[in-house]
């Protein structure tokens, strides 16, 4: 983030009609907020907090498929069948973490894929050969990366990482 040291400066962006829209990770904990420019700062942005899709109830999950659905609208593959990745809901949220930029990846990936081997269509098969980031990957390994605040699994997620530090 460019924060404007000059006074004359800082007055003309007032008078600017622009939204700025600026993105972090954990900008709280990082120090933007503390110190005397820091309460300025935060007197002037509105955290807006993002996290991965929840897929625990009907809502979260048709709130997934949604999205699914619009990511595969922009497919232009000559072979492939409308609604196909949608049935796949909950595969790509399994090996997507809910992360949209992991879903994008994933879906991207295939495409590629499906274009290079000439089937012009995306299959579960050809998902599968798709490497994810890591996050995606710690997420299908059971590993839960949400926070407890956001998390509609996060018993569920608890109990499995007890198990699993148990066995150890």
């Amino acid at each position: 983030m460019h924060v404007v040291d000059d006074a004359d400066s800082a007055a003309d962006n007032e008078r600017l009609p622009a939204t700025f829209i600026y993105a972090g990770i954990d900008v709280e904990a990082a120090g933007l907020f503390s110190g005397v420019r820091g309460r300025q700062i935060a007197g002037r942005f509105t955290v807006i907090g993002a996290s991965a899709f929840a897929y625990g109830t009907g809502e979260q999950r048709e709130q997934w498929r949604a999205l699914v659905a619009t990511m595969e609208s922009t497919l232009r593959l000559h072979r492939h069948k409308a609604g196909s990745l949608v049935a796949l809901d909950e595969y790509l949220y399994r090996r997507s973490g809910g992360m949209i930029g992991s879903l994008s990846h994933l879906v991207r990936g295939a495409a590629v894929l499906a274009i290079e081997d000439g089937t012009e269509r995306i299959t579960r098969a050809l998902l599968d050969i798709v490497p994810v980031d890591h996050a995606a990957e710690r997420s299908d390994a059971g590993e839960c990366l949400h926070r407890p605040i956001s998390c509609p699994c996060w018993a569920d997620c608890q109990t499995a990482t007890d198990r699993a530090a148990t066995r150890s």
